[in-house]
């Protein structure tokens, strides 16, 4: 049986499968915890496979400037719907609806911040 909605278990298992991605834990602010993506041992992305209203989920992009990236995204007609703001032991994160409607959370890790 495919994945088919918001077990996190089976949405993991999913992409490991499908995509061969090595994925980790990434720990969130609140205690709970998120899959992150791996590429030779270094983190380049996540995603939250709950989803929300509507039947959507949220990737996580890494970006090298999250306020740069959130006021070019505003710039472009995407919908901020949080803007920048750090998360301890992650990093900045803002999140967006590009104009198609897909949300996005931009992400600059503490290990890319000078």
């Amino acid at each position: 049986m495919g994945y088919s909605g918001p077990n996190r278990d089976e949405a993991v298992k999913f992409y490991r499968d499908v995509m061969e991605w090595t994925l980790t834990d990434l720990p969130m602010k609140d205690g709970s915890s998120v899959p992150g993506i791996l590429v030779e041992d270094e983190l380049i992305g996540g995603f939250s496979p709950e989803p929300a209203d509507q039947g959507v989920w949220t990737v996580y992009i890494t970006v090298i400037d999250v306020d740069g990236a959130t006021d070019k995204a505003r710039a472009a007609g995407a919908r901020i719907l949080s803007e920048p703001t750090d998360v301890p032991g992650v990093g900045r994160i803002a999140v967006i609806n590009d104009p198609c409607g897909a949300r996005i959370a931009m992400v600059t890790y503490e290990s890319m911040q000078k």
